[in-house]
Protein backbone atom coordinates (compact mmCIF):
# COMPACT_ATOMS: atom_id res chain seq x y z
CA UNK A 1 0.00 0.00 0.00
CA UNK A 2 1.58 3.41 -0.65
CA UNK A 3 0.99 6.30 1.82
CA UNK A 4 0.04 9.25 0.35
CA UNK A 5 0.27 13.23 2.08
CA UNK A 6 -0.97 15.41 -0.46
CA UNK A 7 -0.97 18.67 1.91
CA UNK A 8 1.85 19.48 4.55
CA UNK A 9 1.56 19.08 8.45
CA UNK A 10 2.24 22.81 8.29
CA UNK A 11 1.17 24.67 12.21
CA UNK A 12 -0.44 21.39 13.61
CA UNK A 13 -3.02 21.38 10.89
CA UNK A 14 -2.90 19.61 7.78
CA UNK A 15 -2.39 22.79 4.79
CA UNK A 16 -2.47 23.11 0.77
CA UNK A 17 1.32 23.29 -0.11
CA UNK A 18 2.68 26.45 -2.32
CA UNK A 19 3.21 24.32 -5.27
CA UNK A 20 2.45 20.87 -6.43
CA UNK A 21 5.89 19.05 -6.00
CA UNK A 22 5.78 15.46 -4.86
CA UNK A 23 8.80 13.31 -3.15
CA UNK A 24 8.71 10.13 -3.15
CA UNK A 25 9.48 7.33 -0.39
CA UNK A 26 11.09 3.84 -1.51
CA UNK A 27 11.45 0.72 -0.21
CA UNK A 28 14.79 0.04 0.25
CA UNK A 29 14.44 -3.83 0.32
CA UNK A 30 12.21 -3.80 -3.04
CA UNK A 31 12.60 -0.82 -4.43
CA UNK A 32 9.16 0.13 -4.98
CA UNK A 33 6.97 3.52 -4.11
CA UNK A 34 5.82 3.27 -0.76
CA UNK A 35 4.71 6.84 -0.39
CA UNK A 36 4.44 10.01 -1.66
CA UNK A 37 4.41 13.68 0.02
CA UNK A 38 4.22 17.24 -0.56
CA UNK A 39 7.03 18.30 -0.74
CA UNK A 40 8.32 21.78 1.28
CA UNK A 41 9.41 24.25 -0.45
CA UNK A 42 11.32 27.65 1.02
CA UNK A 43 8.05 29.95 1.06
CA UNK A 44 6.00 26.66 2.69
CA UNK A 45 8.82 26.84 5.05
CA UNK A 46 8.74 30.71 5.92
CA UNK A 47 5.38 30.51 6.71
CA UNK A 48 6.33 26.80 9.01
CA UNK A 49 8.65 29.02 10.94
CA UNK A 50 6.48 32.25 11.07
CA UNK A 51 3.44 30.03 12.87
CA UNK A 52 5.92 28.73 15.15
CA UNK A 53 7.11 32.19 15.99
CA UNK A 54 3.42 33.62 16.19
CA UNK A 55 2.52 30.78 18.31
CA UNK A 56 4.95 30.51 21.00
CA UNK A 57 4.69 34.61 21.21
CA UNK A 58 0.83 34.00 21.61
CA UNK A 59 2.01 31.99 24.44
CA UNK A 60 -0.90 29.55 23.41
CA UNK A 61 1.28 26.43 24.37
CA UNK A 62 4.14 28.19 26.50
CA UNK A 63 1.51 29.49 29.00
CA UNK A 64 -0.13 25.91 29.04
CA UNK A 65 0.85 24.87 32.64
CA UNK A 66 3.64 21.82 32.49
CA UNK A 67 1.55 19.27 34.24
CA UNK A 68 -0.73 19.95 31.02
CA UNK A 69 1.61 19.57 28.53
CA UNK A 70 3.11 16.52 30.33
CA UNK A 71 -0.34 14.81 30.16
CA UNK A 72 -0.74 15.59 26.23
CA UNK A 73 2.59 13.87 25.68
CA UNK A 74 1.12 10.66 28.01
CA UNK A 75 -1.60 10.65 25.82
CA UNK A 76 0.51 10.62 22.39
CA UNK A 77 2.61 7.65 24.31
CA UNK A 78 -0.58 5.42 24.58
CA UNK A 79 -1.60 6.64 21.09
CA UNK A 80 1.60 4.71 19.58
CA UNK A 81 0.98 2.12 22.13
CA UNK A 82 -2.70 1.16 20.77
CA UNK A 83 -1.13 1.74 17.28
CA UNK A 84 1.93 0.07 17.20
CA UNK A 85 1.09 -2.72 14.65
CA UNK A 86 0.25 0.37 11.84
CA UNK A 87 3.64 2.53 12.90
CA UNK A 88 5.57 -0.94 12.60
CA UNK A 89 4.44 -1.10 9.02
CA UNK A 90 5.53 1.75 7.71
CA UNK A 91 8.63 1.85 9.15
CA UNK A 92 9.25 -1.11 7.21
CA UNK A 93 8.04 0.21 4.44
CA UNK A 94 10.24 3.39 4.18
CA UNK A 95 13.27 2.00 5.92
CA UNK A 96 13.46 -1.70 5.40
CA UNK A 97 13.56 -3.16 9.14
CA UNK A 98 11.71 -6.03 10.11
CA UNK A 99 8.67 -5.03 11.96
CA UNK A 100 9.61 -6.68 15.01
CA UNK A 101 13.27 -4.81 15.13
CA UNK A 102 11.17 -1.78 14.88
CA UNK A 103 9.38 -2.45 18.00
CA UNK A 104 12.22 -3.05 19.69
CA UNK A 105 14.55 -0.47 18.87
CA UNK A 106 12.01 2.18 17.89
CA UNK A 107 8.71 1.92 19.76
CA UNK A 108 10.01 0.47 22.85
CA UNK A 109 12.48 3.20 23.70
CA UNK A 110 9.60 6.13 21.99
CA UNK A 111 7.36 4.67 24.75
CA UNK A 112 10.01 4.95 27.31
CA UNK A 113 11.29 8.64 26.29
CA UNK A 114 7.88 10.07 25.69
CA UNK A 115 6.67 8.54 29.09
CA UNK A 116 9.28 10.15 31.21
CA UNK A 117 8.91 13.61 30.16
CA UNK A 118 5.29 13.22 31.08
CA UNK A 119 5.71 12.29 34.16
CA UNK A 120 8.73 14.76 34.51
CA UNK A 121 6.59 17.91 33.97
CA UNK A 122 5.62 17.16 37.92
CA UNK A 123 9.49 17.09 39.13
CA UNK A 124 11.12 19.56 36.83
CA UNK A 125 12.55 22.72 39.12
CA UNK A 126 10.70 24.93 36.84
CA UNK A 127 11.00 27.60 39.62
CA UNK A 128 13.20 27.89 42.51
CA UNK A 129 14.51 30.26 44.98
CA UNK A 130 18.14 30.04 45.80
CA UNK A 131 19.58 32.11 48.64
CA UNK A 132 23.05 33.93 48.62
CA UNK A 133 25.34 36.49 49.76
CA UNK A 134 22.52 39.38 48.48
CA UNK A 135 19.86 38.05 49.47
CA UNK A 136 17.17 35.67 47.56
CA UNK A 137 16.70 35.22 43.74
CA UNK A 138 13.82 33.17 41.71
CA UNK A 139 15.59 30.71 39.02
CA UNK A 140 12.88 29.87 36.82
CA UNK A 141 13.44 27.66 33.50
CA UNK A 142 11.76 29.13 30.70
CA UNK A 143 10.98 27.76 26.70
CA UNK A 144 14.07 28.31 24.73
CA UNK A 145 11.44 29.29 21.81
CA UNK A 146 11.48 28.23 18.04
CA UNK A 147 13.07 24.96 17.45
CA UNK A 148 14.47 23.50 14.79
CA UNK A 149 14.90 19.89 15.25
CA UNK A 150 16.43 18.13 12.30
CA UNK A 151 16.59 13.96 12.45
CA UNK A 152 18.46 11.17 10.60
CA UNK A 153 16.88 8.02 8.52
CA UNK A 154 18.32 5.27 10.66
CA UNK A 155 15.33 5.40 14.00
CA UNK A 156 13.26 7.80 12.98
CA UNK A 157 10.41 7.07 15.26
CA UNK A 158 12.84 7.53 18.66
CA UNK A 159 15.02 10.36 16.72
CA UNK A 160 11.83 12.58 16.50
CA UNK A 161 9.91 11.12 19.69
CA UNK A 162 13.26 12.38 21.92
CA UNK A 163 13.16 15.87 20.46
CA UNK A 164 9.82 16.58 20.40
CA UNK A 165 9.07 15.30 24.01
CA UNK A 166 11.20 17.50 25.83
CA UNK A 167 11.16 20.73 23.23
CA UNK A 168 7.33 20.23 23.51
CA UNK A 169 7.38 19.96 27.62
CA UNK A 170 9.54 22.99 27.78
CA UNK A 171 6.56 25.39 26.46
CA UNK A 172 8.57 25.58 23.13
CA UNK A 173 6.70 25.50 19.20
CA UNK A 174 8.75 23.23 16.89
CA UNK A 175 9.89 22.62 13.07
CA UNK A 176 10.75 19.30 12.33
CA UNK A 177 12.75 18.69 9.61
CA UNK A 178 12.91 14.35 9.28
CA UNK A 179 15.39 12.78 6.41
CA UNK A 180 13.84 12.56 3.05
CA UNK A 181 13.86 8.98 3.18
CA UNK A 182 11.71 8.60 6.17
CA UNK A 183 8.96 11.34 6.15
CA UNK A 184 6.19 9.17 6.30
CA UNK A 185 6.70 8.17 10.64
CA UNK A 186 7.46 11.28 11.07
CA UNK A 187 4.18 12.62 9.68
CA UNK A 188 2.53 10.08 11.64
CA UNK A 189 3.74 10.87 15.09
CA UNK A 190 2.55 15.02 14.40
CA UNK A 191 -0.46 13.98 13.54
CA UNK A 192 -1.21 12.32 16.86
CA UNK A 193 0.24 15.31 18.53
CA UNK A 194 -2.51 17.15 16.68
CA UNK A 195 -5.05 14.91 17.74
CA UNK A 196 -4.31 14.54 20.97
CA UNK A 197 -4.53 18.34 21.11
CA UNK A 198 -1.75 20.22 20.40
CA UNK A 199 -2.55 23.78 19.84
CA UNK A 200 -2.47 24.78 16.14
CA UNK A 201 1.03 26.62 15.31
CA UNK A 202 3.12 24.53 17.56
CA UNK A 203 4.21 21.82 15.18
CA UNK A 204 5.51 21.43 11.61
CA UNK A 205 6.95 18.60 9.53
CA UNK A 206 9.40 20.01 7.03
CA UNK A 207 9.48 17.26 3.72
CA UNK A 208 11.88 18.30 1.48
CA UNK A 209 15.73 18.23 0.50
CA UNK A 210 18.82 19.24 2.92
CA UNK A 211 18.95 22.53 1.06
CA UNK A 212 15.50 23.55 2.89
CA UNK A 213 17.05 22.15 6.13
CA UNK A 214 19.52 24.63 5.18
CA UNK A 215 17.10 27.56 5.13
CA UNK A 216 15.55 26.65 8.35
CA UNK A 217 18.89 26.56 10.41
CA UNK A 218 19.64 29.85 9.04
CA UNK A 219 16.37 31.76 9.95
CA UNK A 220 16.79 34.07 12.47
CA UNK A 221 13.57 33.48 14.12
CA UNK A 222 14.88 29.77 15.68
CA UNK A 223 15.97 29.64 18.57
CA UNK A 224 17.78 26.66 18.98
CA UNK A 225 18.72 23.68 16.93
CA UNK A 226 18.83 20.51 17.60
CA UNK A 227 20.10 17.88 14.84
CA UNK A 228 20.75 14.09 15.06
CA UNK A 229 22.77 12.85 12.47
CA UNK A 230 26.35 12.30 10.48
CA UNK A 231 29.71 14.55 11.71
CA UNK A 232 30.10 16.17 9.14
CA UNK A 233 26.60 17.62 8.60
CA UNK A 234 26.62 18.91 12.18
CA UNK A 235 29.83 20.78 11.66
CA UNK A 236 28.01 22.38 8.46
CA UNK A 237 24.60 22.94 10.68
CA UNK A 238 27.28 24.50 13.26
CA UNK A 239 28.67 27.03 11.01
CA UNK A 240 25.80 28.03 9.94
CA UNK A 241 24.55 28.49 13.90
CA UNK A 242 27.48 30.49 14.54
CA UNK A 243 26.11 33.51 12.19
CA UNK A 244 23.22 33.92 13.80
CA UNK A 245 24.36 32.86 17.49
CA UNK A 246 21.55 30.12 17.48
CA UNK A 247 22.03 27.50 20.53
CA UNK A 248 22.97 24.01 19.10
CA UNK A 249 22.92 20.88 20.56
CA UNK A 250 24.37 17.89 18.04
CA UNK A 251 24.13 14.16 18.60
CA UNK A 252 26.47 13.10 16.15
CA UNK A 253 28.71 9.97 14.42
CA UNK A 254 30.36 6.61 16.68
CA UNK A 255 32.67 4.21 16.58
CA UNK A 256 32.17 2.79 19.54
CA UNK A 257 34.13 -0.51 21.56
CA UNK A 258 33.10 -2.76 23.42
CA UNK A 259 35.88 -4.30 25.50
CA UNK A 260 35.32 -8.37 26.44
CA UNK A 261 37.84 -8.82 29.78
CA UNK A 262 39.44 -11.95 30.82
CA UNK A 263 36.36 -13.19 32.99
CA UNK A 264 33.44 -12.14 30.42
CA UNK A 265 30.88 -15.36 30.17
CA UNK A 266 31.03 -15.62 26.63
CA UNK A 267 27.96 -18.18 26.30
CA UNK A 268 25.31 -15.54 27.59
CA UNK A 269 27.63 -12.11 25.99
CA UNK A 270 28.25 -13.74 22.40
CA UNK A 271 24.86 -12.73 21.32
CA UNK A 272 24.28 -9.57 22.91
CA UNK A 273 27.48 -8.33 21.21
CA UNK A 274 26.46 -9.11 17.97
CA UNK A 275 22.76 -7.29 18.76
CA UNK A 276 24.81 -4.05 19.96
CA UNK A 277 27.09 -4.23 17.11
CA UNK A 278 24.47 -5.00 14.60
CA UNK A 279 21.28 -3.47 15.42
CA UNK A 280 19.32 -2.09 12.68
CA UNK A 281 21.60 -3.81 10.53
CA UNK A 282 24.25 -1.94 11.95
CA UNK A 283 22.93 1.31 10.35
CA UNK A 284 22.82 2.73 14.77
CA UNK A 285 25.50 5.77 15.72
CA UNK A 286 25.77 3.66 18.99
CA UNK A 287 26.76 0.19 17.15
CA UNK A 288 29.81 -1.67 19.13
CA UNK A 289 30.96 -2.88 16.03
CA UNK A 290 34.62 -2.45 17.45
CA UNK A 291 35.26 -5.23 19.88
CA UNK A 292 38.85 -5.65 22.04
CA UNK A 293 39.28 -9.15 23.04
CA UNK A 294 41.92 -10.50 25.42
CA UNK A 295 44.69 -12.04 22.95
CA UNK A 296 44.65 -15.06 25.67
CA UNK A 297 40.38 -15.72 24.56
CA UNK A 298 40.44 -13.91 21.18
CA UNK A 299 39.79 -16.99 19.19
CA UNK A 300 36.94 -17.50 21.38
CA UNK A 301 35.69 -14.27 20.72
CA UNK A 302 36.05 -14.56 17.39
CA UNK A 303 34.15 -17.85 17.31
CA UNK A 304 31.59 -16.91 19.40
CA UNK A 305 30.12 -13.59 17.05
CA UNK A 306 30.57 -15.87 14.22
CA UNK A 307 28.20 -18.62 15.99
CA UNK A 308 25.81 -16.08 16.79
CA UNK A 309 25.82 -13.88 13.60
CA UNK A 310 25.78 -16.96 11.58
CA UNK A 311 21.67 -17.61 13.59
CA UNK A 312 20.23 -14.15 12.48
CA UNK A 313 19.27 -14.75 9.16
CA UNK A 314 19.24 -11.96 6.79
CA UNK A 315 16.18 -11.20 4.21
CA UNK A 316 12.66 -9.97 3.40
CA UNK A 317 11.57 -7.84 5.99
CA UNK A 318 7.89 -8.52 5.93
CA UNK A 319 9.30 -12.57 6.80
CA UNK A 320 9.06 -12.84 10.38
CA UNK A 321 11.83 -15.05 10.76
CA UNK A 322 14.20 -12.14 9.62
CA UNK A 323 16.73 -10.43 11.61
CA UNK A 324 18.66 -8.23 9.18
CA UNK A 325 16.76 -6.27 6.37
CA UNK A 326 18.42 -4.14 3.93
CA UNK A 327 20.58 -0.85 4.21
CA UNK A 328 18.94 2.42 3.98
CA UNK A 329 19.88 2.90 0.10
CA UNK A 330 22.09 1.46 -3.07
CA UNK A 331 24.37 4.32 -1.62
CA UNK A 332 24.79 2.81 1.32
CA UNK A 333 25.09 -0.58 0.38
CA UNK A 334 27.66 0.47 -1.83
CA UNK A 335 29.88 2.32 0.82
CA UNK A 336 29.27 -0.54 3.08
CA UNK A 337 30.91 -2.81 0.84
CA UNK A 338 33.50 -0.41 -0.08
CA UNK A 339 35.00 -0.31 3.82
CA UNK A 340 34.60 -4.77 3.65
CA UNK A 341 37.31 -4.90 0.78
CA UNK A 342 39.12 -1.73 2.20
CA UNK A 343 39.51 -4.01 5.08
CA UNK A 344 40.73 -7.03 3.23
CA UNK A 345 43.14 -4.81 1.55
CA UNK A 346 44.34 -3.25 4.60
CA UNK A 347 45.35 -6.90 5.89
CA UNK A 348 42.17 -7.78 8.10
CA UNK A 349 40.64 -11.26 7.25
CA UNK A 350 36.92 -11.94 6.38
CA UNK A 351 36.00 -14.53 9.77
CA UNK A 352 32.37 -14.38 8.54
CA UNK A 353 30.34 -13.21 5.13
CA UNK A 354 31.92 -10.62 3.48
CA UNK A 355 29.94 -11.83 0.16
CA UNK A 356 26.53 -11.21 -1.59
CA UNK A 357 23.61 -12.57 0.34
CA UNK A 358 21.78 -15.67 -1.12
CA UNK A 359 18.79 -17.14 -1.57
CA UNK A 360 16.67 -13.94 -1.56
CA UNK A 361 13.38 -14.16 -2.48
CA UNK A 362 12.76 -12.40 -6.35
CA UNK A 363 10.83 -9.65 -5.44
CA UNK A 364 13.88 -8.13 -2.89
CA UNK A 365 16.63 -9.67 -4.72
CA UNK A 366 17.91 -6.34 -5.91
CA UNK A 367 17.31 -4.64 -2.58
CA UNK A 368 19.92 -2.99 -0.53
CA UNK A 369 21.46 -5.62 1.31
CA UNK A 370 24.77 -6.14 2.63
CA UNK A 371 25.76 -10.09 4.14
CA UNK A 372 26.56 -9.28 8.39
CA UNK A 373 30.42 -9.28 8.33
CA UNK A 374 33.08 -10.41 11.07
CA UNK A 375 36.95 -9.39 10.32
CA UNK A 376 39.30 -10.45 12.56
CA UNK A 377 43.24 -10.00 12.79
CA UNK A 378 42.21 -6.02 12.94
CA UNK A 379 44.41 -3.50 13.78
CA UNK A 380 43.08 -0.47 15.78
CA UNK A 381 44.53 2.12 12.56
CA UNK A 382 42.72 0.51 10.05
CA UNK A 383 40.01 2.69 8.42
CA UNK A 384 37.32 -0.53 8.96
CA UNK A 385 38.64 0.55 12.64
CA UNK A 386 38.54 4.24 12.55
CA UNK A 387 35.65 5.18 10.25
CA UNK A 388 31.71 5.01 11.02
CA UNK A 389 30.77 2.14 8.48
CA UNK A 390 26.96 2.14 9.49
CA UNK A 391 26.51 -1.15 7.83
CA UNK A 392 26.22 -4.91 10.05
CA UNK A 393 30.28 -4.76 9.59
CA UNK A 394 32.19 -6.10 13.10
CA UNK A 395 36.20 -6.14 13.93
CA UNK A 396 37.92 -7.83 16.38
CA UNK A 397 40.90 -6.23 17.70
CA UNK A 398 43.34 -8.18 20.42
CA UNK A 399 44.71 -6.60 23.56
CA UNK A 400 47.03 -7.52 26.03
CA UNK A 401 46.25 -5.74 28.99
CA UNK A 402 42.93 -3.66 30.53
CA UNK A 403 45.52 -0.54 30.21
CA UNK A 404 45.88 -1.03 26.41
CA UNK A 405 42.15 -2.14 25.91
CA UNK A 406 41.58 1.38 27.00
CA UNK A 407 43.85 3.32 24.82
CA UNK A 408 42.72 1.27 22.06
CA UNK A 409 38.92 2.25 22.96
CA UNK A 410 39.69 5.99 23.40
CA UNK A 411 42.41 6.11 20.06
CA UNK A 412 38.80 7.27 17.95
CA UNK A 413 37.23 10.69 16.75
CA UNK A 414 34.22 9.56 18.54
CA UNK A 415 33.17 8.95 22.04
CA UNK A 416 29.51 8.40 22.05
CA UNK A 417 28.94 4.42 23.61
CA UNK A 418 30.85 1.40 24.44
CA UNK A 419 30.48 -2.05 26.78
CA UNK A 420 32.34 -3.95 29.53
CA UNK A 421 31.56 -7.28 29.59
CA UNK A 422 32.96 -8.98 32.55
CA UNK A 423 31.53 -11.40 35.54
CA UNK A 424 32.68 -8.85 37.77
CA UNK A 425 30.63 -5.51 37.85
CA UNK A 426 32.66 -3.20 40.24
CA UNK A 427 35.48 -4.05 37.98
CA UNK A 428 33.84 -3.40 34.57
CA UNK A 429 32.87 -0.50 35.90
CA UNK A 430 35.76 0.74 36.75
CA UNK A 431 37.12 0.16 33.41
CA UNK A 432 33.95 1.83 32.01
CA UNK A 433 34.98 5.31 33.65
CA UNK A 434 38.07 5.08 32.15
CA UNK A 435 36.74 5.39 28.44
CA UNK A 436 36.03 8.79 27.57
CA UNK A 437 32.92 8.34 25.45
CA UNK A 438 29.50 9.48 26.71
CA UNK A 439 26.86 6.31 27.29
CA UNK A 440 28.75 2.68 28.42
CA UNK A 441 26.56 -0.14 29.57
CA UNK A 442 27.84 -3.52 31.47
CA UNK A 443 27.17 -6.49 29.72
CA UNK A 444 24.60 -5.06 27.78
CA UNK A 445 23.85 -1.79 26.03
CA UNK A 446 20.65 0.03 25.78
CA UNK A 447 18.94 3.79 26.01
CA UNK A 448 17.59 4.87 29.57
CA UNK A 449 15.70 7.85 28.98
CA UNK A 450 16.02 8.81 32.82
CA UNK A 451 20.13 8.98 31.82
CA UNK A 452 21.78 11.52 29.79
CA UNK A 453 22.26 10.59 26.04
CA UNK A 454 25.33 11.75 23.69
CA UNK A 455 28.67 12.04 23.65
CA UNK A 456 32.18 13.29 24.06
CA UNK A 457 34.59 14.74 20.90
CA UNK A 458 33.11 14.59 17.14
CA UNK A 459 30.41 12.55 18.30
CA UNK A 460 28.34 16.00 19.81
CA UNK A 461 28.00 18.84 21.63
CA UNK A 462 25.08 18.79 24.48
CA UNK A 463 22.93 16.11 25.98
CA UNK A 464 18.86 14.23 25.12
CA UNK A 465 17.25 12.37 27.56
CA UNK A 466 16.69 12.56 31.39
CA UNK A 467 16.54 16.36 32.79
CA UNK A 468 19.13 17.52 30.82
CA UNK A 469 17.44 16.97 27.80
CA UNK A 470 14.70 18.99 28.78
CA UNK A 471 17.49 21.60 30.19
CA UNK A 472 18.39 22.27 26.54
CA UNK A 473 15.29 23.25 25.22
CA UNK A 474 14.88 25.60 28.46
CA UNK A 475 16.46 29.38 29.06
CA UNK A 476 17.39 30.28 32.34
CA UNK A 477 16.27 33.64 34.20
CA UNK A 478 17.68 34.92 37.24
CA UNK A 479 15.56 37.72 39.37
CA UNK A 480 17.09 39.08 42.47
CA UNK A 481 14.53 39.85 45.17
CA UNK A 482 14.60 42.46 47.76
CA UNK A 483 16.45 42.12 51.05
CA UNK A 484 14.44 40.59 53.30
CA UNK A 485 11.53 39.11 50.98
CA UNK A 486 10.10 35.42 51.60
CA UNK A 487 8.24 33.85 48.73
CA UNK A 488 4.49 33.63 49.08
CA UNK A 489 2.72 30.34 50.05
CA UNK A 490 1.95 28.46 46.79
Amino acid sequence: MVVVHDKLFSGTRWADPITTGVLEVHSPATGSVVGRVAETTVEDLDEMINQARDSFESGIWRKTPPAERGALIGRVADMIEERQAEVCRILSDEMGTPASTAAMIQVTPTLGVLRYYSKLAADFPWSEVRNGDFGASVVTRQPVGVVAAITAWNVPLYLNAAKLGPALLSGSSVVLKPSSATPLSALWLADLFREAGLPEGVLSVVTGPSSVGDHLVSSPEVDKISFTGSTGVGKHIAKIAAENLTRCSLELGGKSAAIVLEDADLASAGGTMVFSALMNSGQACVSQNRILAPRSRYDEVVNALVENVSLMPVGDPADEGTMFGPLANHKQQASVEGYIRKGVEEGATVAYGGGKVEGLPAEVADGAFVQPTVFRDVDNSMTIAQEEIFGPVIQVIPYDSVDEAVQIANDSEFGLAGAVYSQDPDAALAVAQRVRTGTMGINWYAFDPTAPFGGFKNSGIGRENGPEGLDAYCELQSVLMPFGWEPSEG
